[in-house]
């Protein structure tokens, strides 16, 4: 029986050692093995070993990598081990607390942009966009968590900014139907024509193809006008795109030219892929994966690039976009 007083000494901790190395050229598979150490959790503890908690399930992914690391040229092993000399167990784990401990607080910092953007009066932070963001928070904090070995500090942070961001956008979603109850888009034809149709200065994608879907197909006679994010009052007669509080602006995961598209009726395979562009380039979040996204946000980008002014940014955008639509109207494209 052991004496009360003598503290009682931990079992050592059994670690898995990977060594490893890699032909010197070319870069690619050395990122590729990176990225692979990164997603398990790994860290070095000396040049080119990288040590894991052994277990079945570190073990698994250690022999999954090293293969991966001999089919790109290279070699390795992997070693169970306990530390005896130089490093302690405590010095290990603090290596990986420390690593995690980083991942935590950089999701904290995005998390805390996402609260300011959401807290500005007018910010380009719409509700989808802002859904959008938060899963893509909590998915990281998944991903960190599953590597959160021995209880770094930091996650009780950031999920706590979390759950302060989802009781935000609750709330904010429940005051926007409130609103929209209350001043509904004028419905029908006849109620979008002859317009002033107004939206945020410095157009880019989302607003210049909106503005071109408005004028083509939507309100022949529209007339633009384009102001500040912030603090515009709209007057009599004047229908908002794009904007904080506008008449038609992102819904959930809709851009605004989805968004015009689906309440205007118009059922276009053309512009319906026009649409997948769009969404494409103004929310980067891959869902359609258009191969055009790349080369029309370029081009959207050089117009931009070439001139500050509004009207001339959508005269040569809707240039641009008349272009498309017709390379989609013609058969078996846009699919």
């Amino acid at each position: 029986m052991s004496d009360p007083e003598t503290p009682v000494q931990a079992e050592p901790v059994r670690w898995l050692l990977l060594v490893h190395q890699l032909p010197a050229k070319p870069g690619y598979p050395r990122v590729k093995v990176w990225r692979r150490r990164q997603a398990l959790g790994a860290v070095a503890v000396r040049n080119a070993a990288y040590v894991l908690p052994a277990g079945e399930q570190a073990q698994a992914d250690f022999e999954w990598l090293l293969k991966e690391i001999g089919e790109l040229g290279g070699e390795g092993m992997i070693w169970e081990a306990r530390l005896v000399d130089g490093l302690s167990d405590e010095d290990v784990q603090a290596l990986f607390n420390a690593a995690r401990a980083e991942d935590y607080d950089a999701v904290s910092k995005e998390a805390r942009a996402l609260a300011e953007a959401l807290a500005t009066e007018g910010a380009p932070a719409s509700p989808g966009e802002a859904r959008t963001r938060l899963a893509r928070l909590r998915a990281e904090v998944a991903r960190v968590a599953a590597t959160d070995f021995f209880g770094a500090n930091g996650r009780e942070t950031v999920e706590g900014l979390l759950s302060g961001l989802e009781a935000r956008l609750q709330e904010d979603e429940a005051m926007a139907e409130e609103r929209q109850e209350r001043t509904a888009a004028p419905a029908g034809p006849d109620a979008l024509t002859g317009r002033v149709w107004v939206t945020r200065r410095g157009v880019f994608v989302d607003r210049i193809a909106s503005a071109w879907l408005i004028r083509r197909f939507i309100d022949p006679e529209a007339r633009f006008k384009f102001v500040p994010a912030k603090g515009y009052v709209p007057e009599p007669g004047e229908l908002r795109f794009d904007m904080y509080e506008g008449e038609f602006t992102h819904e959930g995961d809709r851009c605004t030219f989805e968004v015009l598209l689906s309440r205007a009726g118009l059922d276009d395979p053309a512009l319906a892929a026009i649409a997948e562009i769009v969404h494409d380039i103004d929310l980067r979040d891959g869902k359609f994966g258009r191969e055009e996204a790349s080369g029309i946000g370029t081009l959207i980008a050089g117009i931009c690039a070439a001139t500050v002014d509004d009207g001339e940014r959508l005269r040569r955008g809707f240039e641009t976009f008349d272009d498309l639509l017709r390379y989609f109207a013609k058969p078996n494209r846009g699919k």
